[in-house]
């Protein structure tokens, strides 16, 4: 059984910056595809940020573009999300997710990810 351990959320300022881990044990990481989503008070979980096994292509939503940057070291089974120029509007919980695939591809859907950590809130002050 996969399991996925957020951490590195917390409360900043905006423009300020916060870097998110996720850590993974019992499974073989690096045929993972792994993923952020977030959810904010009254709204849907929404996708932030994919990638591939390999680390070697990424997917990001439009609203965090150019801010967020995912990474991953299978070596650590460990996948990062670097969030730069936080905004207040990027307040969220913010779940890691994993999807054993059987192709070296991202994932978009929240539905395409079989695991899925606990959660660790980011806050954004204005």
């Amino acid at each position: 059984q996969v399991q996925l351990v957020e951490s590195g959320g917390g409360l900043v300022q905006a423009g300020g910056s916060l870097r998110l881990s996720c850590a993974a044990s019992g499974g073989t990481f690096s045929r993972y595809a792994m993923g952020w989503f977030r959810q904010a008070p009254g709204k849907e979980r929404e996708f932030v940020a994919a990638i591939t096994w390999s680390g070697g292509s990424t997917n990001y939503a439009d609203s965090v573009k150019g801010r967020f940057i995912i990474s991953r070291d299978n070596a650590k089974n460990t996948v990062y999300l670097q969030m730069n120029s936080l905004k207040p509007e990027d307040t969220a919980v913010y779940y890691c997710a994993g999807a054993p695939g059987y192709s070296n591809q991202y994932y978009l859907r929240a539905m395409d990810y079989q695991y899925w950590g606990q959660g660790t809130q980011v806050t954004v002050s204005s």
